[in-house]
């Protein structure tokens, strides 16, 4: 509410801005701000794991998968050089897994240390469906340690950054 006290025969017109509205305003959307502030900033606290280059242990036993999109829309796996199917990729896993047991004893014998990896290569622009579907697959075979084989950024791998 506001009061203008002055002359009466004065008819000029008043040049005061009324604040009261606009402070009633700024105070609601105070409130308003600091109420979701705290919601829109939550999240689950989770640890990120720190990218480094750490070059590839290479063993004889580990099978090194590549894969891409195919033509038409399809996607490619190859077992080495030799591309496979989804079928010829399970079988063959299932095949190299048991060879692997077998050589060292059986399961009683298998610890993280000599337990068989598989490595996966894959293009840039590879669909997600088809590196799914290269992990699905020798993970229903039995391997439990499944990687990515990736090139370290240039410019981090000269700086040291790690």
């Amino acid at each position: 509410m506001a009061m203008s006290v002055g002359p009466a025969e004065d008819d000029a017109p008043m040049s005061d801005i009324n604040t009261t509205p606009l402070v009633d305003v700024m105070l609601v959307l105070l409130i308003i701000f600091l109420i979701t502030v705290p919601v829109v900033i939550q999240s689950v606290p989770v640890r990120l794991p720190k990218v480094a280059y750490q070059p590839t242990e290479s063993k004889p036993e580990n099978v090194v998968l590549s894969v891409r999109n195919g033509k038409n829309g399809g996607c490619e796996v190859f077992w080495g050089m030799t591309k496979v199917t989804s079928q010829q990729l399970l079988d063959q896993s299932v095949k190299k897994l048991k060879a692997e047991v077998a050589k060292l004893g059986g399961p009683a014998n298998m610890t993280p240390d000599n337990m068989p990896e598989v490595h996966i290569r894959s293009d840039i622009d590879t669909k997600w469906e088809c590196v799914g579907g290269a992990m699905t697959n020798v993970a229903r075979a039995g391997f439990s340690r499944i990687g990515f084989i990736s090139q370290p950024d240039p410019a981090q791998y000269r700086a040291g950054i790690e």
